[in-house]
């Protein structure tokens, strides 16, 4: 494996490797790796000659300065990982190195940049699809690999790289979870031990929607009070956003769902009152598999 920290010194390695007609695969990533990160990189393994994992905290997807003050940053540990994993290179730039002195170009994705994560972040999908964008510019891959537990994230990345008609398969990575069912994170590690443990009501509140789909309910309104309950048992978890939406567009879903539908969740985990720590910001999704209704379903 080796680190390369120069766009020049990038460029100057995978040249000759992709002359040569080798397949190469980008996964990005802003670092703390997980066993999810590395699921996304067995996905590249399996579909290119050469992977590359890029890590780089960018500063322009985050709104919030303490957020990414206290963005956990671990790079030892995470080039060890990509050793471990199989990696061929890892990019390591400085934000100096992506965003150059002078910099004034931006990539902005419209629709499918407004609702969810971008109501409550503004500015979040602008710095993530032009870091994006310079990252597949650099590295050039045939395929580039990301999670689908940022399902917008994803959905705004396949929109770019097929409107700027990019030359590169965009392949989302399935979520993984831990035992307890909470999605890999690399935010999870900053949650205190009560935090993590009530962090739990996501994929709990994900459960209970799938299970009332499963037993006939079609209700959006109905389905989102469940999804409130359950995070409610949580005293200290605060909805940021609840939602269903079409899945391809992200477009509110009707108030009776006929078709597969994104339930969209973000939850702030608060720091204990009164005690140290910091507010945690948690996403999760999944797709309900909603079947047309026949005279036997839910009545409702």
């Amino acid at each position: 494996m080796q680190r390369i920290d120069s766009l020049q010194a990038l460029r100057a390695r995978l040249r000759p490797l992709r002359a040569a007609g080798e397949r190469i695969a980008l996964v990005p990533t802003m670092g703390a790796l997980h066993v999810g990160h590395l699921s996304l990189v067995k996905e590249a393994r399996e579909r290119a000659d050469r992977v590359v994992v890029s890590i780089f905290v960018n500063p322009t997807q985050f709104n919030d300065s303490t957020d990414l003050e206290s963005y956990p940053r671990t790079l030892e540990a995470d080039l060890q990982a990509c050793r471990d994993a199989g990696v061929d290179f890892v990019f390591c730039p400085s934000a100096a190195e992506i965003y150059p002195d002078g910099d004034d170009t931006a990539v902005e994705v419209g629709r499918l940049s407004e609702p969810l994560c971008g109501r409550s972040r503004p500015g979040h999908f602008r710095g993530v699809a032009t870091v994006v964008t310079k990252l597949l510019i650099a590295v050039a891959p045939q395929v580039a690999v990301f999670g689908e537990k940022d399902f917008q994230q994803l959905a705004v990345i396949r929109r770019l790289a097929r409107d700027l008609l990019l030359d590169v398969e965009i392949v989302g990575g399935q979520t993984l979870r831990e035992p307890d069912g909470l999605a890999m994170s690399s935010r999870n590690q900053n949650l205190d031990p009560e935090a993590r443990a009530q962090a739990v009501v996501l994929v709990r509140a994900l459960d209970a929607a799938e299970a009332a789909v499963a037993g006939g309910e079609r209700r959006a309104a109905a389905l989102l009070e469940r999804v409130r309950a359950e995070i409610a048992r949580a005293p200290r978890a605060e909805i940021d956003y609840a939602e269903l939406c079409d899945p391809d567009c992200l477009e509110p879903a009707p108030e009776r769902l006929v078709a597969p539908t994104l339930l969209a969740l973000a939850v702030h985990m608060r720091p204990a009152a009164g005690g140290p720590g910091q507010t945690v910001r948690l996403i999760d999704n999944r797709v309900l598999p909603v079947q047309a209704q026949t005279r036997g379903d839910h009545p409702s």
